[in-house]
């Protein structure tokens, strides 16, 4: 599914240099934090899945290692033992949210703990950093980053096309990469640590999918799009020698280098008009396998042919199970059961009507069987059957009449793969899910094998919108892009189906009365129909409201205090207001049109709105507004802001850009005057949880960075002192679209992401927490009570290394500002250190919390990082000091 988001709000980061840079994704300029103050648990509210994986990639030397790569997402791994993937790419930041696209994956079969991901998600403008290599030792645990000189592109037009990345199964210190924007071919011989063009390459790729688009999003020329070795050409320790590589070419779409890529010829007597998406080869019969469509995809495609060429003679057969004139679609999805290699698989990936269709043969081409076929039209018989009750809303609530069944075999199905240890299991990609099946035998034996959903663990939604009501059995309301979004009831089961009547393609946003959360609203984008809806249980059932004339998209809504009425913005017309459920709206004065709105908490007649640097404010339930005289806000539209529950006119206002105004203000006269807090340098997101114990205000959470630190912080004090309650290896790239904490779970908190669907926290402080600190730094502080440290080193290179360091107030009052101090038994020097000061005299180390961690409860933890250079040993200090006290150590 397309997410072009264009994130504003965010730094650009300078292009790097090809060299890696230990440690894995570690930020230039700004220090980060590596562990947050106040230790918090991660998890997704679970929907499983919700966007498009183009990629899956088994490793072929050891069983069970299978790695997903996805468009805007991250990557993920497989774990067998739960039958789940784990996220390897929260790591990524908020100055590099692009790297959570991924273009391409490739897992070492020599060494098998090793994985590298190629990121990056625009070509264009859009994304404000060049693309990378990122690399692993220990299959994606951890990673080191190798920054290029172009943008790569993994939510760009073509993305199903692949594998771009791979490494030579010979000699493991070879990698390739294609490259798109006509940036040609490029190679590394040190295991993807530093990359150097293949300047002998002949064609860097002429397709571009519109080249008349004036974003840079359609016409970018898509490149190299695969590269494929044939492992009989090479044995351990050399380079294998023969290579192919697919070139977004219609005429010349197939090179290859018979020298081990010293010289590259096109390949002769290929099929030209078409492009090549996949190239698999069967090393073991001599064929190199290609999957064709006339357009690059993942959505178009209107014609597709199957070659097969045999390695040896250079003979091409084109051996395509339809004829061209009965296809409308492109082929891809292509793999080779690497058990039985006469078997060849391949999917008519753009097939949107009625269905996806896969194609298999089990004698290299010769003659093929379909997963199904018709009967007598519109009737079809099938191979297989569908178990979706573990993600029931992969149905959509669709009532489909034939020959469209539901829930669908699939669309956009460009990654398709046979298990290379187990004949009988197959997963693939679709635009909402991995769907596989471990029982394909079944297709040759003339019996149905069961596709179900093989995608827990791997959230992939666009979040736009959250909303936690006071009370009520929803938990949870997501708005969200592609799947419309969910009221959750439990965060750790599957919703059985997103919002319905009206589906909404994306939910753009939605609100609750606050003193009746049993009345919800939603606005959204929908091809045909109305684009918004109203529920009175609480988000249960849903029923349509009427459109004024000239909406175009959904924008922002907002419900009265008591839900007597709503006002909305919707794209294509001015800011309306109703009474009742919207079956007619009114057109309010005083206010421009594109304004976010939002309602007071507590009098159901009072209305704000934010456009362009102005604040308004509506006290005649919408009908009118008056433009705030406030000064000093964002002159921007990227800005979020919310009316505290419980109080009259008590707002806060999050957003700005970094070339003007930018931060976090707060009215406490509905909206006349607002005062910009001074300890916050930006913010992007706000929202209120419940009130810690003994505090008389509700707890505020943003995203945000404070004390030049990015992340996600918390405060008890009304935002006097600030905790950052993430960690680096908890940042999911862009988290700017909304937040907001649980009004009956104190520190439990709702995070949006771009692509990592909806995070939620839930802090280690049972007892319900206290302040947050001072948000000052004591100089020389000697707190009270006993101490606890744990040093890990993380990572290690030759001449270079990372640590983690935990320090625990094992005492029973809290400290106000803490310094540590230890000493290096070998010369280690600190290079960088982040989420505290330090000083550093000979092997004498002392560290200090900065503004935001000076404060630490009894029973809590405060942690930093660093990395440092050592050499010949790389010892850990013997003992640690807490002023004057001596820490017990782990």
């Amino acid at each position: 599914m397309r997410r072009t988001r264009i994130l504003t709000a965010v730094l650009a980061l300078a292009a790097g240099l090809l060299a890696g840079t230990p440690p894995a994704l570690a930020a230039t300029g700004a220090p980060k934090a590596a562990l947050a103050a106040d230790t918090y648990t991660w998890k997704n509210a679970r929907i499983d899945g919700g966007g498009f994986v183009p990629g899956i990639v088994f490793n072929r030397s050891e069983k069970n290692l299978v790695y997903a790569r996805t468009d805007i997402g991250g990557a993920y791994r497989w774990q067998e033992s739960t039958k789940s993937w784990t996220p390897l790419l929260d790591s990524v930041g908020w100055n590099e949210w692009g790297h959570t696209g991924v273009v391409s994956l490739a897992s070492d079969q020599v060494d098998p703990n090793r994985v590298y991901a190629a990121v990056g998600t625009y070509t264009n403008s859009w994304d404000p950093t060049n693309g990378a290599v990122l690399r692993s030792a220990d299959r994606g645990a951890s990673w080191q980053k190798a920054d290029l000189p172009f943008k790569l592109g993994g939510n760009m037009p073509g993305r199903g096309m692949g594998e771009r990345l791979a490494i030579d199964p010979h000699r493991n210190s070879v990698l390739y990469l294609g490259a798109p924007s006509g940036k040609g071919l490029w190679r590394s011989t040190d295991s993807g640590a530093t990359w150097s063009q293949v300047t002998n390459f002949p064609n860097p790729g002429t397709y571009q999918q519109d080249p008349s688009d004036t974003t840079g999003y359609a016409s970018d020329n898509q490149g190299i799009v695969w590269v494929t070795f044939d492992e009989s050409t090479g044995s351990a320790g050399s380079a294998t020698k023969t290579i192919y590589v697919g070139v977004a070419d219609k005429d010349n779409a197939v090179y290859r280098s018979t020298d081990a890529g010293a010289t590259w010829t096109r390949l002769a007597g290929q099929p030209t008009g078409y492009l090549a998406h996949k190239g698999v080869l069967d090393a073991e019969n001599g064929y190199l396998y290609l999957a064709y469509s006339d357009k690059g995809g993942p959505y178009d495609g209107g014609k597709g042919r199957l070659w097969r060429y045999a390695t040896a003679t250079g003979a091409w057969t084109d051996i395509s199970p339809v004829a061209e004139a009965d296809t409308y679609y492109g082929f891809s999805g292509l793999t080779v059961d690497r058990q039985h290699p006469g078997t060849v698989m391949a999917t008519a990936y753009s097939s949107w009507w009625p269905d996806t269709q896969i194609f298999r043969s089990t004698n290299s081409g010769g003659s093929w069987t379909r997963a199904w076929d018709y009967t007598s039209y519109p009737d079809r018989s099938n191979r297989y059957t569908i178990d979706v009750s573990s993600s029931p809303w992969l149905t959509f609530g669709a009532n489909l009449s034939p020959p469209e069944q539901t829930p669908k075999l699939g669309w956009m199905t460009e990654s398709l793969e046979i298990d290379p240890f187990d004949s009988s299991r197959m997963m693939y990609g679709t635009g909402a899910t991995i769907y596989g099946t471990e029982n394909l035998s079944a297709w040759d034996s003339g019996g149905t094998f069961t596709v179900k959903p093989m995608v827990r663990g791997l959230e992939e939604t666009a979040v736009n919108d959250l909303a936690a009501p006071p009370s009520g059995g929803a938990r949870l309301f997501s708005a969200l892009g592609d799947i419309g979004g969910f009221r959750h009831t439990d965060l750790t089961k599957v919703p059985s189906m997103m919002y319905t009547s009206p589906t909404f393609t994306t939910t753009t946003g939605l609100d609750f009365a606050e003193s009746d959360p049993d009345t919800v609203v939603r606005v959204g984008n929908l091809d045909s129909g109305p684009h918004i809806a109203f529920s009175t249980d609480n988000g249960a059932n849903w029923f349509a409201g009427t459109d004024p004339s000239g909406v175009s998209g959904g924008g922002t809504v907002a419900a009265a205090a008591d839900g007597s009425r709503f006002v909305w913005s919707p794209d294509g017309a001015g800011v309306q207001y109703t009474t009742g459920f919207g079956t007619s709206w009114s057109a309010s004065s005083g206010i421009p049109s594109g304004a976010i709105v939002e309602s007071d908490r507590v009098d159901p007649k009072t209305f704000y709105g934010f456009r362009s640097g102005k604040f308004y404010v509506s006290t005649d339930g919408g009908a009118t507004f008056t433009a705030s005289s406030a000064t000093g806000l964002p002159s921007g539209d990227s800005v979020r802001f919310k009316a505290l529950p419980g109080a009259r006119g008590d707002i806060w206002l999050a957003g700005g850009a970094a070339d003007g105004a930018y931060g976090l203000w707060h009215s406490t006269d509905g909206g006349a005057s607002f005062t910009k807090l001074s300890n916050v340098e930006q913010a992007d997101t706000i929202g209120f949880g419940k009130a810690a114990t003994g505090a008389s205000y509700q707890t505020l959470y943003t995203s945000a960075e404070i004390g030049g630190v990015r992340g996600i912080f918390r405060s008890t004090d009304k935002g006097a002192s600030w905790t950052r309650i993430n960690d680096d290896a908890h940042q999911w790239g862009w988290t700017g679209a909304a937040i907001t904490g649980d009004p009956r779970v104190y520190g439990r908190v709702y995070i949006a992401t771009n692509g990592r669907g909806v995070i939620y926290g839930d802090t280690s402080d049972t007892s319900g927490g206290g302040g947050d600190g001072d948000g000052g730094t004591t100089p020389d502080p000697a707190p009270a009570g006993a101490c606890a440290v744990t040093y890990k080193i993380t990572n290690q290179w030759s001449d270079g290394f990372q640590a983690d360091v935990q320090l625990t107030n094992t005492g029973s009052t809290p400290w106000s500002g803490w310094s540590l101090g230890w000493s290096f038994p070998n010369g280690q020097k600190i290079t960088q250190l982040w989420n505290a000061g330090h000083t550093q005299s000979g092997p004498a180390v002392t560290v200090k919390n900065v503004s935001w961690n000076g404060t630490v409860a009894a029973g809590s933890s405060v942690a930093f990082g660093f990395t440092g250079s050592w050499s010949g040993s790389n010892g850990k200090p013997a003992s640690f000091k807490l002023g004057e006290k001596t820490c017990t150590t782990a």
